[in-house]
């Protein structure tokens, strides 16, 4: 049977393996900064082409590195991936490598903080122009990318308001003036997400997110073809120092093998939530595009098929509602980070969104009474339990 054949869980757990002459069931940590030459040919020939299977130095590439590109690129269904020490390492390789001066992006507005200070202070600094549109907006996209327009930028399901775009639509327009598409997919997931498929060239994740899953560790990865990988990202991560540890990567290897059965769940634990509090007089707002109220739903549906794991709120009563609510969680934990093991809630305003001004995140529909909560794998009567508990409080 193909490995092109397998199924995803199949995929998640052997895909890209490489055992030593051991034989180890699970994968090695190769934890070496460098390789071993058997003579100065051979060094010599290494680094003028190292082979699949050859390595030079820890920044460059590592057989434990090695095996997690491999593993999540045949998930993406990308040629290659270049690993990366973090999330936002990531988005920056996928952005600067192919970027000079002179050259036209086009993204949607609605970004995770970083992602913005990037495109916004960055890219801007060294002479790349950028045009930010209402990612839901047809119209918009197709008035602001040009003939020029080198790339285009967005995250497939927006943080924290969890906008689905339209990402074969965009992907015709930017494909007929030859631009990249790269996409954020973090939210959309790996399981749940067809990136590639709907017309994405270039996939970016955090896998310090639903990878991991158990928060262990930072990580980050860009899937591509081989040609836009080796070429265009590896010469500028490598020579830039983003490279992911060995660590690292045996840590989110392991993520993988369980990442399709944790994300499933969440996200049934989700909708179930987002279901239980739809109405709730104590919310202006329940967000989560697996609701038939959610403006993108169909689209959701279409791309996804899924909700995904995260549901937005919004509370009434702002800040201070916001705030009360938060403190009076017994189960659901107050942290930043998402796609956890644990349930996990953050206040965007004051924390992942708090360097944008009050206009900007007026304009992202980031109201101080929102709070984004980051589905886990606890009991989901217990979570809707300990969320109406905390939301009398509030």
């Amino acid at each position: 049977m193909s490995k092109k054949n397998w199924n995803t869980r199949t995929k998640l757990v052997h895909d890209g393996t490489r055992r030593s002459q051991y034989g180890e069931v699970s994968e090695a940590i190769y934890l070496t900064q460098g390789f071993v030459y058997d003579s100065a040919e051979q060094a010599a020939a290494r680094f003028e082409e190292a082979g699949p299977d050859e390595f030079i130095y820890a920044r460059y590439g590592n057989p434990t590195v090695r095996m997690f590109e491999e593993r999540i690129a045949g998930l993406e269904g990308t040629e290659d991936a270049f690993a990366t020490a973090s999330g936002m390492a990531a988005v920056n390789a996928a952005l600067v490598s192919m970027l000079k001066a002179g050259d036209h992006v086009v993204s949607a507005r609605a970004l995770f903080g970083s992602c913005l200070y990037i495109l916004e202070e960055v890219l801007t600094r060294y002479g790349v122009e950028v045009t930010f549109v209402d990612g839901t907006d047809l119209a918009q996209w197709k008035a602001a990318i040009r003939s020029d327009t080198k790339a285009v930028f967005l995250e497939s399901m927006s943080n924290p308001t969890l906008e689905v775009i339209d990402l074969p639509a965009v992907s015709e327009l930017a494909h007929a003036v030859g631009a990249l598409v790269i996409v954020d997919n973090v939210f959309s997931t790996p399981v749940f997400s067809r990136a590639v498929e709907l017309g994405a060239d270039v996939v970016v994740y955090s896998a310090t997110k639903h990878i991991d899953g158990q928060g262990r560790v930072l990580g980050g990865v860009v899937l591509g073809t081989e040609e836009f990988i080796r070429k265009t990202v590896e010469p500028y991560a490598k020579h830039t120092g983003s490279a992911m540890s060995p660590f690292t990567a045996w840590v989110l290897l392991k993520g993988l093998e369980t990442l399709d059965l944790r994300v499933r769940a969440q996200a049934e634990s989700a909708l179930t939530i987002a279901k239980s509090l739809d109405g709730n007089p104590k919310l202006s707002r329940v967000i989560y595009p697996g609701l038939k109220s959610h403006p993108d739903h169909a689209v959701a549906m279409k791309q996804l098929e899924k909700g995904g794991t995260v549901v937005t709120l919004d509370l009434a009563g702002g800040q201070e509602a916001a705030f009360r609510f938060l403190n009076a969680l017994e189960i659901v934990v107050i942290s930043n980070n998402l796609g956890d093991a644990k349930s996990i809630i953050t206040h965007p305003a004051t924390t992942t969104h708090q360097r944008l001004t009050a206009e900007q995140r007026d304009a992202l529909g980031i109201t101080p009474g929102m709070v984004r909560l980051s589905v886990g794998l606890e009991d989901t009567d217990d979570l809707v339990a300990d969320i109406e508990a905390a939301l009398q409080v509030a």
